[in-house]
This record gives C-alpha cells, structure tokens and sequence, in this order.
C-alpha cells in the first residue's frame, strides 16, 4: 500500500448531498486537499434509478441548490451553453419537475469540480475508517474501483453522504409465496413495461401512502390503460391521504405529505370520494389496513396478488467499518448538528453526515418533528455545520422552522 496522502477533508459519496458538502467546504478556504470519494461520481443513487420521478421540490429550488456556493457558481459560469443550467433556468420557477433537470444539473457541476485544483476524486470505495483520538485524525481506507488496491488517506474530517435504499419489511403469508417487485423499478415506467407480463391478468399489491407509493400507483394505472389492460392494483394503506399545506410562511407536512404532480393525482383520482368513480378506480382496489388490521388483511388479499412492492419508506445503506483507536464504533447520527455520537454518548470527533441517510431534524410551529430530504434542504443544513472548519465540537443549535421548498 502506498504512503497515506494527507487531504483537509473526505466526503464519501457523489450524490446531491456529497456534492453540497465538497462546494460548501471549497468556499470555506480549508486549506488542503478535499479526497471526494465514489464509485462512478455520476450523481448518486437518483441518477441511477430515479431520473423518470416527478419532483416534489419547485424549481426554483433546484436552481437555489445550484447557486448556493460560488464553486457552484464559477462552474457555471465557465461551462458551454447550452448546458444542464441554461435548461433548468428555463422551466417554469414555481412548479416541480422531472428529477432528470435537476440531476443532471449536479452532473455538470461534479463534472466542473472534480476538475478543480483542491479537489481529489477517488473512483472506489471506502471500506473502513479509524479516529486516532490523540491526534483527532481519520485513517480512511478507500478500494481502487475496478481493482483490488487499496489507498489511504489521513483527515482531521470524515463526511459521509451514503445514501439510503427503499426499505422491505418482512410480510409473511402461510402457504403463500408472492414475487417482489423493487420499488426502484416501479418508479422507473421506461423498465417497468417490459418488465411485468402483458398477456395474462395480474394483480399488482402495493403497501403505501406516501409520495412513492402514490407514484408507484400512478405508474401502475398508466399501464393498465394502456399497454396492460389486465392488469390491477390493490393499494394497501393503514391512514388517509396527508397533503403539503401552504401556512403563513411556512409548509405543514413539508417533508412527509403529497406535493406536485403525486399530490394532484391523489386529490383528483384517489381520495375516498374520488375512487369509485375515476379512471384509477378502473384498476385500483384499495385495501385499509388501520386499526391493527394489518396481517389480516394481507392473508385476505395478498394470495390473489402476483407481485407486491413496498413503498413505506428508506432505509440508510451500510456505512464503511468505523472504529476509533481501533475499537469497532456504531455512530448515532445527531440530526440537529450534523455530526455523530458513539455508544456512550460522547462526540466523535470529525465525522458528519448528510443527505438522505443522514438528514437534519426539523420542528413546525405546531410542533411536528420531521427529517429534512431535499437538494435544497441538504445544502441549507451543511451550511450551518457547526465550525467544521475549525473546531471538531458539535455545539447544539435550537430547532428551527422548516424552509417553504
């Protein structure tokens, strides 16, 4: 192995959120090398599997995200028109869009950074890390991609921006095998035609009530009216339809109700009114599952269903092996600082999350608690990390109101 290389930082992945935390610690004038580490360095996870999603987020937040940092800003300024940019600008600023404007957006600007002169990426992985705590320094091991060599590099800071994946939870029918269909796939409609049969009935199960799970059923519906006639859905839902609700300067169920176009659909075709009587209600059964109805109802109906997909939520992927002076560590991730705790409530020092894994803890004004998942939201919280260019102390800061986007 070669002789560790000394970087001011390490941010573990490429998605929008590793990407905010490179062009945030670029405009803090560290001093030293940034090691950006990922894969592919293609956008993350979204651009591999969700480019075909309808946004919950305006544009006009897109274009916030894109504009925050002046890297951001000089990356733009220097890349050829017409590029990703020149086309977000020209959509519609106060309604949402498909992912694909918005990633490929971050696609441009990984491209310009990765180029820049403070900015060393690594095609690969990383497979451990350990904090020497007598010199507050990372050891991070990173896998060459496409080989078996491995680097090291030595950091006072560690930011890891790994990414979550749809979450299975375990539904066990007695005698009943049923195929799962990845919710990736579902909300992928270019996949999923040539992915389900067309010439014999079948019934697709889906668990959910939120923004995938609705775009799950939209997608499904779409290809009953058209390329799969035979084909039906029993939605089952344990609550009734929660919206976004615009306040006075604020958004209740900013993160956890319907917006954009899953939101329209819902009011329009799904709501318990609307159901029996719309084109949706052609294809969709809908099953309630509340009031600890839950297995019974998937014993009643789940042997009819030939495929079931999950929409109920994300689940963080697999962080590198971490240890501290060699000890194994399990981080808690603090959602107010950004930064993590070990078993025995005491800060490791240097390690920060973001992104969708690691997302900051929001309270409305009535008091709702929720997690902030957004392009926007993820570069809002990085920006108040606190003193990570100084200090490896996580100072508390209060609860705040979550932004209207």
């Amino acid at each position: 192995m070669a002789q560790p290389q000394r970087c001011a930082a390490v941010v573990v992945g490429a998605g929008p959120a590793g990407l905010a935390v490179v062009g945030n610690l670029l405009e803090k004038q560290l001093g030293g090398t940034i090691a950006w580490v990922d894969p592919l360095f293609q956008g993350g996870r979204i651009n591999q599997r969700y480019r075909e999603v309808p946004s919950n987020t305006k544009v006009c937040y897109f274009q916030a995200y894109a504009t925050a940092v002046q890297p951001f800003r000089t990356v733009i300024e220097n890349t050829r028109i017409p590029n990703p940019f020149t086309t977000m600008a020209k959509l519609d600023q106060n309604k949402t869009c498909h992912l694909h404007h918005a990633i490929d957006v971050v696609r441009a600007l990984t491209d310009g950074i990765t180029k820049m002169e403070r900015v060393l990426p690594c095609r690969g992985v990383v497979t451990a890390a350990n904090l020497a705590e007598k010199t507050a320094t990372w050891t991070v091991r990173i896998r060459v991609q496409d080989s078996q060599d491995e680097v090291e590099v030595l950091t006072p800071r560690l930011v890891v921006c790994t990414g979550s994946s749809p979450t299975e939870v375990s539904i066990s029918i007695p005698g009943h095998h049923i195929e799962r269909l990845d919710l990736d796939l579902v909300l992928k409609p270019s996949d999923l035609v040539s992915h389900l049969p067309r010439d014999k009935p079948l019934t697709v199960a889906v668990v959910g009530a939120s923004h995938s799970a609705i775009l799950a059923l939209l997608n499904l519906v779409d290809l009953a009216r058209t390329s799969h006639p035979e084909l039906r859905i029993k939605w089952f839902t344990r609550h009734s339809l929660r919206y976004a609700e615009f306040m006075d300067g604020w958004i209740l169920r900013d993160n956890t109700g319907l917006k954009g176009s899953a939101a329209d659909f819902a009011r329009q075709q799904l709501e318990d009114d609307k159901l029996p009587h719309s084109e949706a209600g052609r294809f969709i059964t809908k099953v309630y599952c509340g009031d600890n109805q839950e297995q019974a109802q998937y014993e009643r109906h789940l042997p009819s269903c030939s495929y079931l997909v999950q929409a109920v939520g994300f689940t963080r992927d697999p962080l590198p092996e971490l240890s501290i002076n060699g000890s194994s560590l399990e981080p808690e991730f603090d959602p107010v600082s950004g930064g993590f705790r070990d078993s025995n409530g005491r800060v490791v020092r240097g390690l920060y999350g973001a992104g969708i894994a690691f997302p900051e803890r929001v309270v409305d004004p009535y008091g709702n608690v929720e997690y902030a998942v957004g392009f926007f939201k993820f570069m809002n919280f990085v920006k108040r990390y606190p003193s990570i260019t100084v200090t490896h102390s996580l100072t508390r800061s209060p609860d705040y109101m979550n932004t209207v986007n």
